[in-house]
């Protein structure tokens, strides 16, 4: 009785169609998906640019040149140390929280933060513009280049992590494909167990016996 018992959830699964894997796979991934969607913290992204000029003893090229430079010290913590004050929060924060970018082809510098606020995005995007902008141009009569704002950083209208429809798509295309992973391994169902009646030898004749 209990060899009984431990097949019947193996029957069960190799009865049921193969649609209701997959069926049961996207509707729970999406469900899932979209409830993540909902709880998590919305985060909102705001960038700022700054640019490089160079001055009559320098080239655009080296203005291209000081533009990547400035880019990887964006993040430092000489930079970072004053930006702190105007955005008002931690360096550890803008650390966390502050990209920078350039170009190969424009003297450039794109600074992206994300936040929670969408009012505090702005802000540290702009603090570190700010604050690198100060440091830039402390040298700029040896380094024959002035860096000057060229759009400062605005606060989002609508935040840029998905919502809850975009994770719950990714959520239900997830679980279809795990359903049919799963449909690939189920065990198959063997020809005796389909439901037909075993077929019986009929007995020998004496002939064939012979």
């Amino acid at each position: 009785m209990t060899e009984i018992r431990q097949h019947l959830p193996l029957s069960r699964a190799k009865a049921l169609p193969a649609w209701t894997l997959l069926a049961a796979g996207a509707v729970t991934g999406g469900l899932l998906g979209g409830a993540y969607g909902v709880v998590k913290t919305p985060t909102y992204t705001a960038t700022s640019y700054v640019i490089a000029v160079p001055t009559d003893k320098a080239d655009s090229s080296t203005a291209l040149g000081f533009a990547q430079a400035y880019g990887r010290v964006a993040t430092q913590l000489a930079v970072l140390g004053d930006a702190q004050v105007w955005a008002g929060v931690p360096v550890k924060t803008l650390q966390s929280s502050v990209q920078t970018a350039t170009s190969p082809d424009a003297p450039m510098v794109a600074v992206t933060a994300t936040s929670s606020r969408a009012d505090l995005a702005a802000d540290m995007a702009n603090a570190v513009s700010r604050s690198l902008t100060v440091h830039a141009n402390d040298a700029k009569d040896s380094t024959h280049v002035e860096l000057q704002t060229f759009a400062r950083a605005i606060k989002p209208a609508g935040p840029s992590s998905a919502s809850a429809a975009v994770t719950g798509l990714v959520g239900a295309s997830a679980g279809g494909l795990l359903g049919g992973l799963l449909l690939l391994v189920r065990p198959r169902r063997s020809t005796d167990e389909t439901g037909r009646p075993a077929s019986v030898p009929s007995p020998a004749t004496a002939a064939d016996v012979l």
